[in-house]
């Protein structure tokens, strides 16, 4: 596809392409400070060289493009694996852990499986099948990764957004779980749902 100025290059694929990784991963996860409902992460795998139009990280997009440019990687991606943690798994492991078990789930879901790993942030789940990199702010510097913060992040807000029709008194149609007034104002009136993280700060 045509690449835009606005998407991010494949600079770091590209050389890791070179070395014979053909099929290179990018992992991202969403959800991490929410008070309510999973942390999700997703894995996407691109054809070697090719670019999505409108890629770049999920939170400079608005939810219309970000609908918009996941089709376009649904269209074009070698795989696409999604992996979540529930809200009772985020309270036993802490969030940190259920994120990177979140990230291995969704590794483990490509189909076919990759050869790489290039992952948002500075850490890894432990005992990784596959070689790897960390990137801190991965999602605005590689094309991979970005693809798969939009996946993660569209993927959750169809979730939390279906959810609210059991749970309508917190708002998720608009904050997805997030510490927004209106919903620790909810919390503060309903209490917290099954769907809480009891190990956040709930107040």
């Amino acid at each position: 596809m045509k690449f835009m100025a606005e998407d991010l290059p494949l600079d770091i694929e590209a050389t890791l392409w070179r070395r014979g990784y053909g099929r290179v991963a990018g992992v991202d996860e969403a959800g991490r400070g929410c008070l309510a409902g999973p942390v999700v992460a997703a894995a996407v795998i691109l054809p070697e060289g090719v670019t999505v139009e409108g890629v770049q990280d999920s939170k400079k997009l608005s939810p219309a493009r970000r609908e918009k440019a996941l089709e376009a990687i649904q269209a074009q991606a070698v795989a696409v694996g999604v992996g979540l943690c529930s809200p009772k798994e985020v309270d036993r492991l802490n969030i940190l852990w259920a994120a990177m078990e979140a990230m291995r789930r969704a590794a483990v879901d490509l189909d076919p499986g990759p050869d790489y790993l290039l992952i948002d942030g500075n850490c890894c789940f432990p005992d990784p099948a596959w070689p790897y990199e960390t990137l801190v702010k991965g999602d605005a510097r590689c094309h991979a990764i970005a693809a798969a913060s939009i996946v993660a992040k569209v993927t959750r807000d169809r979730m939390m957004h279906a959810l609210h029709a059991q749970f309508p008194h917190y708002g998720w149609l608009r904050n997805v779980g997030y510490p927004t007034k209106e919903h620790r104002a909810a919390l503060a009136t309903h209490g917290p749902s099954p769907l809480h993280r009891r190990s956040f700060n709930l107040g």
